[in-house]
Parts: structure tokens; sequence; C-alpha cells
């Protein structure tokens, strides 16, 4: 993803991306006090510098957000990549390494657009070569008209 995200910027396009975490995790840090204004109750947290902004909102226990909510979240760009959500509807390039013995989710997801992947495969759907970020990137504004 870092290096798709680096091609398609260099081609002078704005991107975004979202990442799916399966596990919990943590932008801030403990014994700062954005943590601590979290861990007393605060809903969301909003850290700001020169530099950069992040919005921490806490799901306390409440459902995670479907990805269509997350989406409106972000700011206009040209395009958001999006990591994990695989069973979402929106179009995707699926990711497959041999070595993993997944099975592939594309012959029964039509939202599956092609599939990058380290090992020939005969399925009806480009297959691209894993590592080839360029070709990724080509198919990815070509399948999105850009």
């Amino acid at each position: 993803m870092e290096r798709l995200v680096a091609e398609i910027t260099g081609r002078g396009f704005s991107v975004s991306t979202i990442k799916h975490a399966h596990h919990s995790f943590d932008v801030d840090q403990p014994g700062k006090d954005s943590h601590r204004h979290r861990v007393a109750g605060a809903s969301e947290v909003l850290l700001a510098s020169g530099t950069r902004w992040a919005l921490m909102h806490e799901l306390r226990d409440a459902e995670e957000p479907p990805l269509s909510e997350l989406l409106e979240k972000l700011a206009p760009v040209d395009l958001i990549l999006i990591e994990g959500y695989k069973r979402d509807d929106h179009r995707k390039i699926e990711a497959h390494r041999a070595v993993t013995g997944n099975p592939l989710i594309a012959p029964d997801d039509l939202t599956v657009r092609a599939i990058a992947s380290d090992t020939p495969l005969e399925i009806d759907r480009p297959v691209i070569e894993l590592d080839d970020t360029t070709a990724i990137a080509d198919f990815i504004l070509a399948d999105l008209g850009m």
C-alpha cells in the first residue's frame, strides 16, 4: 500500500487511505495529556500542531462504524485506497500470496476487479504481478477512468 500511495501521488493525484485493524490499536501514548483526556472519558480528543492534526474518537461501547460512514469523514481527494474491508461493497484488487494458502475471494465477489498475485492464476479477472506497483497503479487509474 505504501508503494502504491507513493506511485499514485507521484503522478500528481491526491490520495487518502483507510486501513482496517482487526485488533485494538492506539495512536496515542500513555502519559501524554491527550491520552489522559481519553482515559478520563472524553468522547473525542483532537491534537493539533503546525505539522498535522489528528482526531481520536472513542467508541466506548458503540458499534464500529461502517466503511461508508468513515469515508464521509475524509476530506475530498482524487482517490481513497482502502486496506481491509474485503467484504464491503467497493471496487477491490485482491492481494494473493500463495504461501498463505488462503482461498481467493474473487470467485464469489464481483467487486474484485483484479488480483495482485505472486503466482499465476486461472480466473476471469486480470491478474497483476503482486510486486509490480506501476502496473497495479495503472490498472486502478484506468479502471476508475482517471
